[in-house]
């Protein structure tokens, strides 16, 4: 019997959340349903609510220092769920994934530097090079049988002068799950190129069966010499509010440059809740995170059917992780203004644009199912109806 209920309907407006606060700016009307950001509906688990609650409790908000179970939770976690072994000493706290790049970045790179992304992919792995003057590459990727893979001759070619890789593995917003065999590849052309390779494993806890998720750093000494690897239990866990990523470095000479440039900001200290949230999801977390799967298989699911019997025109694609689904509109025979406009202003409805995600985003819908069934059907219902009533 299922302890947690991922029905129940809690209203985030008003509450200064994201999904809700920047509608009328970003999409100039308020009422929209919105199923864009990447972060769930759901409550945060209780465990993790009840440490929060037992640490205002004591009263004293004053500095804090590390919390003694962060470390161990991380390793436990990832060699229990991920086969990936880590020490302690190459552990360490970042206030963000995408800070987390930045400071990659800065630290071993220089403005006009050449860095490369897949496209499409979450978007600020190509603004934060962008911004911070370097010269964005883009690898553009095919697609397969319905799945985003990787043209490796093209890839080769083009980590050309690449010092660093941003990779997302899992892949956002495609939902790939990369097999050893890819991530393989993918290390011996960067040891080729000398080139260094961040590994954002954010979504690594939302794989989907038979699917499993592969640590980039295990898979050859190589991916192990040049990696840096980032995580967090954001997103499985629905804390994005309270910044808990961590990176792993395995190689002593990129740690001990990264952790430096770290340290010099005191970028590698993190508020009292941080670490805290990050081991009581480690190590409590396994039965809710297992009925959350179970849940937002079932929105995959009911996506899939949903479209197969009422749009066949949009083609979702799979996602072999995340709750975040990429649907193929170009059924519909829309330009790109014509799909905003439907999606918008005819469906009303707030989801990520795929153009968002680089070029080869375009004509694609990122659809976030991390939500009620029923307000799942209710937005599916109000595209259907769009549809039906003005195409």
């Amino acid at each position: 019997m299922a302890r947690y209920n991922f029905d129940e309907v809690v209203d985030r407006r008003h509450s200064d959340c994201l999904k809700y606060g920047v509608l009328q700016d970003r999409w100039g009307r308020t009422d929209l349903l919105p199923l864009w950001v990447a972060d769930m509906d759901f409550r945060t688990p209780d465990f993790i609510l009840d440490a929060i609650r037992q640490r205002l409790d004591h009263g004293i908000l004053g500095y804090t220092a590390s919390d003694s179970r962060w470390k161990p939770a991380i390793m436990g976690w990832l060699k229990e769920h991920h086969n990936f072994e880590v020490a302690l000493h190459e552990i360490t706290f970042i206030p963000g994934i995408v800070r987390g790049i930045a400071f990659v970045l800065q630290a071993f790179t220089e403005p006009g530097d050449k860095v490369l992304v897949f496209d499409p992919v979450y978007h600020p792995f190509f603004l934060v090079p962008q911004h911070s003057g370097r010269q964005l590459v883009r690898h553009k990727l095919v697609q397969a049988d319905g799945q985003y893979v990787i043209d490796f001759p093209q890839l080769d070619k083009d980590l050309e002068d690449v010092k660093v890789l941003v990779l997302s593995n899992p892949h956002n917003p495609g939902g790939r799950v990369w097999t050893a065999d890819e991530l393989q590849q993918i290390a011996s052309l960067a040891e080729k190129h000398r080139t260094l390779v961040i590994s954002d494993e954010i979504h690594a806890d939302l794989t989907w069966d038979p699917y499993r998720h592969i640590p980039y750093a295990t898979v050859s000494d190589e991916a192990r010499r040049h990696s840096i690897t980032f995580g967090s239990p954001s997103k499985a866990f629905n804390t994005p509010g309270i910044v808990s990523s961590y990176s792993i470095v395995p190689n002593g000479t990129i740690r001990r440059k990264l952790n430096a440039y770290l340290a010099s900001g005191e970028f590698d200290e993190g508020n009292m809740f941080a670490q805290l949230v990050t081991a009581e999801a480690y190590l409590h977390g396994e039965e809710w995170l297992k009925e959350a799967k179970q849940y937002i298989a079932g929105n995959i699911g009911y996506v899939e059917q949903f479209f197969s019997n009422n749009l066949p025109q949009i083609r979702p694609m799979r996602p072999q992780a995340s709750f975040l689904v990429f649907l193929d509109c170009s059924g519909l025979g829309l330009n790109h203004e014509q799909l905003l406009d439907l999606f918008i202003d005819k469906a009303h409805l707030a989801l990520d644009d795929g153009e968002k995600f680089g070029p080869s985003g375009q004509h694609f819908m990122r659809l976030n199912v991390a939500t009620p069934r029923s307000v799942l059907q209710q937005a599916l219902q109000q595209l259907k109806d769009a549809i039906d009533h003005y195409l």
